[in-house]
């Protein structure tokens, strides 16, 4: 196994106990490197064993010679030892002794050119990654494992929260997954939590994460969300949209409005490049371009009737106008008052 595996490919090695000598886990999305290196650090030795043959360091408290150091030593209880250097990439910022920089390409590359036979060494770099042209990199490629972690776009995380759903055996809506996305965000590790809180209260006679559900266990407003003020804009439902306005405006902590503008800004974006694209029937081609998923293409095919590309540029002007006014620009108004000026402004020519 070398560099450009997948997460599923090394864990399903490790359940086979097909060890490597070393796993370098690096990338902007920490999930799966965490992921990875729990599972190593549960499952590779007994509990007996890991008393002696187990050691967690810390890339901040500890420096790339003494990594080596306790990698080159012999397993005492245990066919192999296992080191799990977590927060790795401060190994690679630290000053050396002599002053020069301790890149992690002396004694850790040396080491990778001819790694211990009897050491799993795991190196967790997040939020980041080690230079390909290093020699390091070029060791561990040919040894152990190169796994790049990197972060999930936006138009990704529905299908991703779909796909772990599934593979708990549990339905979610459409709309359930785009109202977690939209309260979460990108964040892997957080969006499980919020899942796995879901999946322990979901009843067991109806395996279905609902918007119902979602609001009574997160606290996330299934009708007062920005994903639903998108979609009461899109299809210009005054009555809808200033409702929603009117509870962002009295709830103005909860909803702040440069987070709100931030979301419509990339909606009106978006509403730009569709009425630009030469295929606007293809959905499968237009999603990326979208940020979304196929499945909310049509909501943007909807809107489009309803917002010209002429209009779609004043609101993008507009946006940037209320962004000012809602930091205290040249503006003293209320966040109730600025929501529903927004609103109205935006709907109407």
């Amino acid at each position: 196994m070398a560099k450009e595996t997948s997460h599923t490919k090394i864990l399903n090695q490790l359940e086979q106990k097909k060890y490597l000598p070393i796993y370098l886990l690096m990338g902007e999305e920490a999930y799966y490197i965490d992921l990875i290196s729990d599972y190593i650090q549960r499952n590779v030795l007994t509990e007996d064993q890991k008393g002696f043959d187990q050691l967690v360091l810390y890339g901040d408290q500890t420096s790339q010679a003494e990594v080596v150091a306790a990698a080159r030593r012999c397993p005492m209880t245990a066919p192999l030892q296992v080191i799990i250097v977590k927060e790795a990439q401060n190994l690679f910022k630290r000053r050396g002794s002599t002053g020069g920089t301790d890149d992690g390409t002396n004694a850790l590359q040396f080491y990778a050119e001819k790694p211990s036979p009897t050491t799993l060494l795991v190196l967790c770099y997040k939020y980041g990654k080690l230079d390909a042209r290093k020699k390091l990199y070029t060791a561990i490629s040919k040894c152990g494992v190169v796994f790049e972690s990197t972060a999930l776009r936006d138009y990704q995380i529905v299908p991703w929260i779909q796909q772990y759903a599934s593979e708990h055996q549990i339905a979610i809506s459409e709309r359930a997954a785009s109202l977690l996305a939209e309260h979460v965000g990108t964040d892997l590790s957080r969006l499980v939590s919020e899942l796995d809180k879901l999946l322990l209260v979901l009843p067991k006679d109806r395996p279905s994460i609902t918007p119902e559900l979602i609001e009574s266990h997160i606290g996330i407003s299934k009708d007062y969300n920005n994903y639903e003020l998108r979609r009461a804009l899109g299809v210009r439902d005054v009555e809808r949209t200033m409702r929603i306005a009117t509870h962002f405006g009295k709830n103005p902590q909860e909803n702040p409005i440069p987070k709100t503008i931030s979301n419509l800004f990339g909606f009106f974006y978006n509403l730009l490049v569709f009425h630009y694209s030469e295929d606007k029937n293809n959905d499968q081609a237009l999603a990326p371009r979208l940020g979304c998923i196929p499945f909310f293409v049509r909501e943007y095919r909807q809107a489009a009737r309803n917002y010209s590309a002429r209009k779609c540029m004043q609101n993008i002007s507009l946006l940037r106008q209320f962004d000012g006014k809602g930091k205290g620009i040249g503006s003293t108004a209320d966040p109730a008052d600025l929501y529903k000026e927004l609103m109205f402004r935006l709907m109407h020519d």
